[in-house]
């Protein structure tokens, strides 16, 4: 990493040694992105989430949330009652991620038919040169 004035490492993704690589990659896993965006709606007990999201098991989403929380994008609120209750939400961080990663969302959805016809060009030039 590039040293600062202060004599401090400045953060840089670019470096392969740099933590801030990895917080990159919580937030942009595949599931990471999806709880973030569906987290900017409202708050999520875990088993609602996991239906929201569709597709993740539950011990993916567990050690996604886990991740998030430990890096704080998220705040897990477990209730003392019975039965136990956890909620899940976004902290200020989390929801500054959500924003961004969410328009990249959006955008992926906007931009999926230029993706799809892009891959026909790709798969009909491939196979006509094999």
């Amino acid at each position: 990493m590039p040293v600062s004035a202060q004599g401090s490492r400045k953060p840089d993704v670019n470096d392969a040694m740099c933590p801030s690589r990895l917080v990159l990659e919580h937030v942009t896993s595949r599931w990471g992105v999806l709880v973030l965006i569906a987290l900017l709606d409202r708050s999520y007990r875990f088993g609602e989430l996991r239906r929201k999201i569709g597709g993740v098991s539950e011990k993916m989403l567990t050690q996604t949330l886990q991740t998030l929380e430990r890096d704080g994008f998220v705040h897990r609120d477990a209730k003392p009652v019975i039965p136990p209750r956890v909620d899940y939400s976004l902290t200020a961080l989390g929801r500054e991620a959500a924003l961004i990663v969410a328009e990249l969302g959006r955008w992926t959805e906007r931009r999926l038919p230029a993706v799809e016809e892009a891959r026909v060009r790709y798969d009909t030039v491939r196979e006509a040169s094999q």
